[in-house]
């Protein structure tokens, strides 16, 4: 089907692939190869080798750079045919108008696809910036009740410690007066013993005066 199309569908398939910078301005992954394009070649020999085309073959389907030559028995120089799909379109020959206007085509349905993309992007970046301040908000919200529940947390524990100093206080004072109760019971108990000893003394003493008196009385009466 290739070999026998005909010439105005053979025109269309000898194309090559547009270099990244082309195909993303015209928004064009391919173009037909046309007489005064730039080209580089990417397989064989020639690889690497930039120029421009001389010829485009259109029965063959075969093209010719300048510079890409191949060496006959005699010596003598002739372009080599190369063929479109071993080849990348490095520079757009946009002289022929009707050319220009098919290529730009592209150009404005990429702007288009650029300016909505834009859009999309900065709806996007809205949405994300809203999100991060929602998130932000709620994070300062959270850090504030956390700080509220730790103050609160704060001043139970002192209330609970002044309690418990206030009920320690409270306790030495209770056993204070208790031993101040028994110490006064331990003295009261001993008063009264002391006061029975002096008494027996006392009494003893009076008894061995009242015998020495009889004793004497006694010995008075015998003489």
């Amino acid at each position: 089907m290739r070999y026998n199309a005909p010439i105005h569908k053979r025109r269309k398939m000898i194309s090559s692939h547009l270099a990244e910078d082309l195909m993303l301005k015209y928004n064009k992954r391919s173009a037909p190869v046309k007489k005064g394009d730039t080209v580089k070649i990417i397989r064989g020999g020639l690889k690497g080798h930039i120029g421009k085309v001389a010829s485009v073959d259109t029965r063959k389907m075969k093209i010719s750079i300048e510079g890409a030559t191949a060496a006959k028995a005699d010596k003598s120089q002739v372009p080599r045919p190369i063929d479109p799909s071993n080849v990348v379109i490095t520079h757009l020959d946009l002289s022929d108008p009707w050319r220009s206007r098919k290529i730009g085509k592209g150009k404005i349905k990429r702007k288009r696809k650029i300016k909505e993309k834009k859009k999309e992007k900065t709806l996007e970046e809205k949405e994300k910036l809203e999100k991060m301040k929602k998130e932000e908000k709620e994070k300062k919200e959270e850090t504030k009740e956390e700080a509220e529940k730790e103050e609160e947390e704060k001043e139970a524990e002192t209330k609970k410690a002044v309690k418990e100093k206030k009920e320690e206080k409270t306790e030495k004072k209770e056993v204070k007066e208790k031993t101040e109760k028994e110490e006064g019971k331990k003295t009261e108990k001993l008063e009264p013993k002391s006061e029975t000893k002096e008494s027996k003394k006392a009494e003893t003493k009076e008894e061995s005066e009242e015998v020495k008196k009889r004793e004497n009385e006694e010995s008075g009466v015998k003489k």
